[in-house]
């Protein structure tokens, strides 16, 4: 029997592929950490899941624990690459993805049109039957059309089938007979109900969610069996869990039935990752900001929690209205700033930084690989924020020549010279993140002086301070393993189901029995399936939240609910609770009708989760870590001659004032004159403004 515990994570982005290892003595609890990167691979992303295990010099055969985390689902969504699927909706209904809502966020544009419905209107196909918003049957299912339908769908070629009925959200028993009935006609196709991601209200979301899951269920279930494949003939002895969008692992027999429950896997292990260091640091609240080579996202985390949602759309925008996801993702903002993203100048000779970005291939101009436009890193390197010399960890060598012609054109235009347009480059990037940062935190009622900013990703590290400046934050965080942190917020999650059951109740006296029975019906629901798959009953634990408005309103607000059963006499705090955090984030509260909508319980359970142990700090003197000192230029502050420290030789409790920059082979910490640094016991950069 080993004496040792590996536990692994691997995270698959849309430039690099990262990885996290953990080599724990199960003896003493000392711990070896490992973390590599290799290039994502697109479109077989498990060969970048491959790579990078060899990379790391990892022999999967003895892997105690794995996790993983991946973008093919929102890049088959993105990028239109997933199945032909058919629909079969309630007698009437079929034209609800293509009524969608009424609001146009175009609202001037007299040529506006609504997003193309994912299934043409040929594949939508009705069943007699009806339910009643109650749950009652108002009309017999009637399966004998049936037959003609599969026979038509497997004429015109569709490979995956969603199944929405009607409020099948108050009982899923019409779903569940059709869906027994297609798979029995037709076994071989890919296919899900509603009912199986969703138990909420919202015809046209819940559809539309069926849907998306139909229509990434067979390229999701074809990339998780070959990766399961290619890691068992390498010798991994049980399956991986998946991340999910909702903080939480899954797993990978139940993901590949609802694949789009990880939509937003990545980002929202990052995310959970710095929940959990918020409460290892004594900082329960945090804004988290993830940079990428694509994408910037961020994220508001109070009292150590993860705000979960379910109104979740992809591609929406000033001109879109987008499509809805109803399933458990993280609260975030995403934007298209990366450090591969792409400055350009517009007909008005106005400098802008993204969406549009260099990716991995051909990557940023200093890359080497073709790549003409000027990006973010361009600028970095340009600026000596970047060193040119040890260019990601020196595994690449800067084309320098590449990157100034990318910027001194753009300068031209601008009328500039490169060091000028490159320090614009920097500040139109961080304004585009403080705006990010602010649409989480200012405009839901929250100050973010009140919070610590955790960054982390490629170029979290890089950006953090100055967007703190700007957002009047005193208390910086840059992670242990920053580069690779979404796969490190896998280690610190725990196997995880989010119940979201609608159910209407007036906050009165006698509703507190109907309450406490859904709550006591969901919980006994998830620890049945949770025992199915070989978890006990006892190891099961649950959070409590209650979805409530004020009486004919149209959305919720969701109110974390007290341990203990839900009585009458309890009422009247929970209420409160609910005018409390109304009035925090619309700054008024009704003297109204309270009512509950819906419950959302959170239930989770521990499977392999990492225990992280704090090493003593010893000596204040950094002088070890020491590497020399060159000119950088901090955009803002003007060019300093700046002390350069070896990330990989900081141990805790070493102190330093910055200008200073802290060169990691994944990342690079910029610390700006004036402020105080430290490394505490679990090697994580504390940066004082």
């Amino acid at each position: 029997m080993s004496d040792k515990t590996l536990r692994v994570t691997t995270d698959v982005g849309g430039t690099f592929t990262d990885l996290v290892c953990f080599e724990t003595d199960t003896a003493t609890g000392a711990s070896r950490i490992r973390t590599a990167k290799a290039d994502t691979t697109p479109p077989d992303f498990e060969r970048g899941v491959l790579n990078v295990i060899d990379k790391a010099g990892i022999d999967p055969s003895g892997i105690d624990f794995l996790a993983h985390g991946t973008t093919v689902v929102i890049n088959a969504l993105t990028e239109r690459k997933g199945a032909t699927v058919g629909l079969i909706t309630t007698e009437g209904f079929r034209d609800v993805l293509e009524i969608a809502r009424g609001n146009r966020p175009d609202f001037f544009n007299l040529h506006y049109e609504k997003p193309k419905p994912f299934v043409p209107r040929h594949l939508r196909r009705e069943l007699p039957g009806r339910l009643t918003y109650t749950g009652e049957e108002r009309a017999p299912l009637d399966l004998s059309p049936l037959p003609g339908i599969v026979e038509d769908f497997r004429a015109a070629g569709v490979q995956a089938v969603a199944i929405a009925f009607l409020h099948s959200y108050t009982d899923p028993t019409h779903e569940q007979a059709a869906l027994a009935e297609l798979q029995r006609l037709w076994p071989e196709v890919a296919a899900v109900a509603s009912h199986q991601i969703t138990r909420e209200w919202r015809e046209y979301e819940r559809t539309n969610t069926a849907v998306l899951s139909a229509y990434v269920q067979p390229i999701a279930a074809r990339y998780l069996d070959r990766l399961a494949q290619g890691l068992a003939e390498r010798g991994l002895k049980r399956a991986p869990y998946i991340m999910q969008s909702n903080c939480g692992i899954e797993t990978l027999d139940a993901v590949a039935r609802t694949p789009i429950t990880m939509v937003e896997s990545g980002p929202a292990s990052g995310f959970w990752g710095a929940a959990e260091l918020g409460r290892l640091i004594g900082a329960p609240n945090v804004l988290a900001l993830d940079i990428g080579g694509t994408t910037a996202k961020c994220s508001l985390i109070q009292d150590g929690q993860v705000r979960i949602m379910t109104d979740y759309w992809i591609e929406r925008d000033r001109t879109s209205a987008g499509y809805p996801i109803m399933t458990p993702v993280v609260d975030l903002v995403e934007i298209g700033n990366g450090g591969g993203s792409i400055a350009w100048v517009d007909d008005f000779a106005k400098l802008h930084v993204g969406p549009q970005s260099a990716g991995a291939v051909p990557g940023p101009a200093a890359y080497g690989r073709g790549g003409t436009a000027a990006t973010t890193t361009d600028a970095n390197l340009w600026l000596g924020r970047i060193n040119r010399d040890y260019f990601c960890g020196g595994d690449i060598t800067a084309d320098m020549d590449a990157a100034e012609a990318a910027i001194a054109q753009l300068g031209a235009r601008l009328g500039v010279d490169t060091a000028e347009a490159a320090r614009g480059i920097i500040r139109i990037a961080n304004n585009n993140m403080v705006n990010a940062l602010k649409l989480v935190s200012l405009n839901r009622g929250h100050d973010p002086r009140d919070f610590t900013l955790v960054a982390f990703g490629g170029g979290g590290a890089m950006h953090a301070v100055a967007l703190a400046a700007e957002m009047g934050m005193t208390h910086v965080v840059i992670p242990q393993g920053a580069p690779v942190f979404s796969a490190w917020g896998m280690m610190m999650s725990d196997l995880r189901r989010d119940y979201f059951v609608t159910r209407l109740a007036d906050l009165a006296p006698g509703a507190a029995e109907g309450i406490e029975a859904l709550f006591a019906e969901t919980e006994a629901r998830a620890r049945a399936q949770f025992e199915a798959e070989g978890v006990a009953p006892g190891r099961v634990q649950f959070l409590r939240y209650g979805k409530f408005r004020y009486q004919n309103q149209e959305h919720t607000t969701e109110v974390l609910l007290d341990p203990g059963a839900v009585t009458d006499a309890r009422l009247d705090a929970i209420a409160d609770a609910f005018h409390a955090a109304y009035e925090k984030e619309y700054t008024y509260r009704l003297e109204a009708p309270v009512e509950m909508v819906g419950i959302h319980l959170v239930a989770s359970a521990e499977v392999g989760k990492l225990t992280m142990h704090k090493a003593d700090e010893g000596p204040a003197d950094p002088s070890a870590a020491l590497k020399g000192r060159r000119a950088v230029d901090y955009a803002l502050e003007g060019i300093h001659e700046a002390d350069i420290y070896d990330g990989t030789a900081l141990r805790p409790g070493m102190r330093f004032t910055g200008p200073a920059i802290v060169e990691d082979p994944g990342t690079t910490v910029v610390i700006h004159p004036g402020n105080a640094a430290h490394v505490d016991g679990y090697g994580n950069i504390h940066i004082r403004l």
